[in-house]
């Protein structure tokens, strides 16, 4: 328990120096891909939020998903994959081969479907190869290219100013 802590700790230290350095890249048009990073400490309907962005017209086979779990039981099994803070290194690398491929795909669209700060999710949203990243305003605003001021809990309001503003700006 001590050495997660500092482990916790030290991961979010090295992320918060690694923002004061971020660059952006240019963002996409039309937006295909789409990866969602879901903390299921606060949030369980994920699946209701992933039909949003079906009726919305993203197709499902487009959608990839990554859900963080404080702690993940041996026996727990999973259809989607999942990481949590066992899967860091000191170096704040992941270890986990499908975190690692998540991380590396060339998404269109990240929605950082976090609100607390933690910092094995800090690290996913900043090492993330996405073109367009999408968050809560609760969170580091140099992560995310677009914040929206509200809490998980709301996933309706946040999904639809989401869509409101991605066709203003001739994202879909």
């Amino acid at each position: 328990m001590f050495w997660n802590k500092i482990k916790n700790f030290w991961t979010k230290k090295i992320v918060k120096k690694r923002l004061s350095n971020v660059v952006h890249l240019e963002p996409v048009g039309i937006i295909k891909k789409v990866g969602i990073i879901f903390d299921e400490t606060y949030f369980y309907e994920k699946d209701d939020l992933i039909n949003e962005l079906i009726i919305n017209g993203i197709h499902e086979k487009d959608i990839s998903i990554l859900v963080f779990k404080n702690k993940i039981n041996k026996k727990e099994t999973f259809d989607y994959p999942v990481c949590s803070h066992q899967d860091i290194s000191w170096s704040a690398q992941f270890e986990k081969q499908e975190v690692i491929d998540f991380i590396n795909k060339d998404f269109d669209l990240l929605i950082n479907y976090y609100d607390i700060e933690k910092a094995a999710l800090l690290l996913l949203t900043n090492q993330s190869k996405a073109s367009f990243k999408v968050g809560f305003a609760s969170v580091d605003k140099r992560l995310n290219h677009f914040m929206i001021e509200t809490n998980a809990e709301n996933y309706k309001v946040f999904m639809d100013e989401m869509f409101k503003y991605l066709k203003i700006l001739n994202k879909l």
